[in-house]
């Protein structure tokens, strides 16, 4: 397992990490995720830390909580210690009926905090993230609130989730005006068959030493070939009954047959060169995978190992690349006089 560090810190985490909205089911998407009880969970837990794995994802919103529960009672349960385990939660979603009882303000953050740190059985969290962006609570409230946390030790590190890029780069500019923790990872969704994240964020990321974490790298599991033709066909699968993140299912089709000779010439599943692919892109921090067996959750641990050849990657890359919008058609075309054509203007899909 190769470890990387989390944005501009001395923090080391795994390039896997272990996702957990498969665990229990209460109340999520009606169980569509997963529906695991504490010991399918627990081995989970067990096989990622066995695979060299020591970062763990969850999220108060996660079965109304009982992911968090779940995960802290596998951490006990196993008598790993804490500090061999990274442990990432995020607050934001709908945890009661009242109306202050989900958001980013500066109330639901101290009051979810202390609830996580509870359900998790742990004095600290490593990485605590803001799950959504907050339309309604200023960014200022909200980076003043996780700084008194960082300060009061409840959390060592900070970062968000599904942020747009120039809020992110606000919060970071009022965290170095007022001197407070900035933000180290964005968690968002990015996969082979959806790159939106290349025009803004993967550039804002780099230019600030912000980690990556990447959710749903398989596309919901569409990615691993099953839905599309040529495939064994998923109407148990996960898509089948929960049809997200939205894809272009046409040009994902033409990805999936591309990535089908790639993985039979290298002898392994058509969703491990897509986790192959993902994790060949050096601003990604981590994976995060998640699981309802034993048995996928080791293929997808296999992805960590899978070195796909330039040839490999020139043609997904080419095949997968997104439609350059304005500005950056833009940018390439009159930079193209300036900057050599082999310097990437503003990231890799956008060459002039």
């Amino acid at each position: 397992m190769k470890y990387n560090r989390l944005g501009n810190t001395g923090l080391y985490v795994s390039e896997i990490c272990l996702g957990t909205m498969t665990f229990s089911g209460k109340g999520f998407f009606d169980g569509k995720i997963g529906t695991l009880n504490q010991t399918e969970a627990t081995a989970l837990i067990q096989r990622s830390v066995e695979a060299g794995v020591n970062f763990i994802d969850t999220a108060d919103v996660y079965s109304s909580g009982e992911s968090e529960v779940m995960t802290g009672q596998a951490l006990k349960d196993l008598a790993i210690p804490r500090k061999d385990i990274v442990l990432a939660t995020k607050v934001f979603g709908r945890m009661g009926p009242g109306p202050n009882d989900m958001g980013a303000s500066r109330g639901h953050i101290m009051d979810a905090v202390s609830r996580s740190l509870e359900r998790l059985q742990t004095d600290h969290i490593d990485l605590y993230q803001i799950h959504q962006a907050d339309l309604v609570t200023p960014v200022e409230e909200i980076m003043r609130a996780l700084d008194d946390l960082v300060s009061q030790r409840m959390v060592r590190y900070i970062g968000c989730s599904n942020w747009e890029a120039w809020r992110l780069m606000k919060a970071q500019g009022i965290a170095d005006k007022r001197g407070w923790a900035r933000f180290e990872s964005l968690q968002a969704y990015y996969s082979i068959a959806g790159r939106d994240m290349d025009r803004e964020l993967v550039p804002l990321m780099a230019d600030q030493q912000i980690g990556c974490m990447v959710w749903s790298p398989l596309a919901g599991g569409y990615l691993s070939g099953k839905y599309s033709p040529g495939g064994e066909g998923g109407a148990e699968g996960r898509r089948a009954n929960f049809d997200f993140p939205p894809i272009d299912k046409d040009k994902a089709d033409a990805i999936v047959a591309a990535m089908r000779p790639i993985a039979k010439a290298h002898g392994v599943s058509v969703a491990r060169v897509a986790l192959a692919w993902v994790l060949s892109k050096p601003w990604v921090t981590t994976l995060i995978v998640g699981a309802k067996t034993v048995a996928q959750l080791d293929d997808n641990l296999e992805a960590a190992k899978l070195k796909l050849t330039a040839e490999d990657l020139a043609k997904l890359d080419e095949i997968s690349a997104p439609p350059v919008q304005y500005p950056h058609w833009m940018i390439a075309r009159l930079n193209a006089m300036r900057i050599p054509t082999e310097t990437p203007v503003t990231g890799p899909a956008f060459k002039p």
